[in-house]
């Protein structure tokens, strides 16, 4: 296996992108071996359509105009074209047919590692692939913490909160150095969260 395909799957709905996803992204990808880091977004959920979810071609347009000028991070819509809900085991098996040269490792907040189990597969998804895990404020020692393959990764606690943005655009009030300014420009012309 050529170590150099080592991609870390940022799974969100990215409602909007913000500097707490990018900060996380950019040190998983620059301090690991972790060659790429993509943005998987999250389709929207038939079963609960969220209110205040923009639609996920604007949020894939959001993200992708974030990460522009970052050649080690990439937008991917691979979810849009899964039966809904996607399950991240699913997109995982999808992702490893199509990019058989690729190894995919799952990045996920400590918070996610408390329910993990009840996850699909998640047996599967530590076995086959591994997760990468970022430190989250108010988690002490989450189950898995320990496993072989799950890799606690150094990381500024960061707690941005996408719905506290969306609230403030509501509010007419600054996002500037939440979001970063293409985001920012995107959000104010096609006047998303308004």
């Amino acid at each position: 296996m050529n170590p150099g395909h080592k991609i870390g799957l940022f799974f969100g709905s990215f409602n909007p992108i913000h500097m707490g996803h990018l900060i996380i992204a950019n040190i998983m990808a620059e301090n690991t071996d972790l060659h790429k880091v993509w943005f998987v977004v999250s389709p929207q959920n038939p079963f609960k359509p969220a209110k205040g979810l923009l639609h996920e071609f604007d949020r894939y347009d959001m993200v992708k105009a974030a990460i522009a000028d970052n050649y080690k991070l990439e937008a991917s819509d691979v979810e849009f074209h899964l039966p809904k809900p996607s399950y991240t085991i699913d997109t995982l098996t999808v992702l490893s047919e199509k990019n058989p040269q690729k190894t995919f490792k799952v990045i996920m907040g400590e918070d996610n590692l408390v329910n993990f189990k009840k996850w699909k597969s998640h047996d599967q998804i530590l076995d086959h692939y591994g997760v990468y895990v970022y430190p989250r404020p108010q988690v002490v020692n989450p189950p898995f913490k320990e496993h072989p393959h799950v890799k606690m990764v150094e990381a500024p606690l960061l707690d941005i909160s996408a719905t506290y943005i969306r609230q403030c655009v509501k509010d007419n009030k600054s996002v500037r150095y939440l979001v970063p300014e293409p985001v920012e420009q995107m959000m104010r012309l096609r006047n998303f969260y308004k």
